[in-house]
């Protein structure tokens, strides 16, 4: 999954926004166009949205929203939520994570327990939230405290059949958050808006330009860091979220020569080995989308393809660049997605 979890992510779901008060308004929305930049959960934020209020009062709520979320589930303070949970100082739980337990256990479930939330051991082991991977480890040893079906949570309270086993949301606490953020502006009115946090998506109505949003979709090559320098695709978006999941950016290459990504399956310990370079989903919400995405990078393509079109009945689209054999890239895509996309010519619609 994306792990290395963000290093700031926050949310007041009650004050965040209280600054857009003159939103809430019938009709179209009211004011102009304003844009918010800066950094959120680590990564980039970018916020335009049609409004009265100023910009500055609605990054101020932003960092509201990037406090509070860190105060949940980073796992980088030492004093969050999640890691006194995964440290057994506590087995309460806040909103946030209750959500993010609800979304992944029925992930988990669909992808066959592929996704899983449980597997932060091996990511400590691999090396993707201190930065420094352990040379050798018992990888059976670690798999005794990895199952989401070794955990259980109801009244507000986490239960574990080992106390070793400790939890990690980065595969889908972005798209949270996206989400959290999207809310408040529609609690406030706002009708036209794009919410970004490094990269995943949320929008509704029109951009400035009275048209749908424009988003592309990188390409999928290794080392490609250089954001929007190489689009494959441009998708037109309105009402809908999209994230987009990938090995080709969070990866090392071991010292036996494999390359070993961030992106772990939960059924062997390993990371994951498939032909789905890239899949982007879109979805009703940003933390759908997120998830989604993780699992089928995980699943592989033609067990992706058949569970994407089990998801069609949520609203869930996917664009899946996936790896041909002879090295070419081959686009699996959702006939629904058609209208949205800037090309189809020489991909398959599934």
């Amino acid at each position: 999954m994306k792990f290395a979890f963000f290093k700031n992510i926050s949310m007041s779901v009650a004050t965040f926004l209280v600054a857009v008060m003159a939103l809430s308004s019938c009709g179209k929305s009211q004011g102009k166009y304003v844009e918010i930049d800066g950094v959120m959960l680590g990564t980039t934020l970018h916020i335009s949205a049609k409004t009265n209020s100023q910009s500055i009062d609605i990054y101020n709520r932003a960092m509201e929203v990037d406090a509070e979320m860190k105060r949940s589930m980073s796992v980088f303070d030492e004093n969050s939520l999640l890691n006194r949970l995964n440290a057994n100082l506590t087995d309460s739980l806040d909103n946030h994570i209750v959500a993010n337990l609800q979304l992944a256990s029925k992930v988990y479930e669909i992808s066959g327990g592929v996704y899983d939330v449980t597997v932060k051991p091996l990511v400590d082991k691999y090396g993707f939230i201190n930065g420094v991977p352990q040379a050798k480890f018992n990888v059976d040893s670690v798999m005794e405290f990895v199952g989401f079906d070794k955990i259980s949570f109801e009244e507000g309270r986490l239960v574990k059949e080992d106390e070793r086993i400790e939890l990690d949301f980065n595969s889908v606490a972005k798209g949270y958050t996206v989400d959290l953020v999207a809310e408040e502006l529609n609690g406030f009115g706002v009708k036209d808006y794009i919410v970004e946090i490094g990269g995943e998506v949320r929008c509704r109505g029109i951009n400035p330009k009275e048209g749908a949003w424009r988003v592309g979709i990188e390409t999928p090559y290794d080392g490609n860091n250089n954001v929007g320098s190489s689009i494959q695709q441009i998708l037109t978006l309105s009402d809908c979220a999209m994230a987009t999941s990938g090995n080709y950016r969070r990866f090392y290459i071991d010292a036996s020569g494999k390359k070993v990504a961030h992106i772990i399956d939960s059924r062997t310990g390993q990371s994951a080995v498939t032909d789905v370079l890239s899949a982007t989903v879109i979805a009703p919400t940003c933390a759908e989308a997120d998830a989604y995405a993780t699992m089928f990078v995980a699943l592989g393509s033609e067990r992706a393809i058949e569970v994407a079109e089990e998801l069609k009945s949520e609203d869930v689209m996917v664009y899946l660049i996936t790896a041909g054999e002879n090295g070419e890239y081959v686009v699996y895509y959702s006939a629904e997605l058609a209208p949205m996309m800037s090309q189809t010519k020489g991909f398959t619609a599934i």
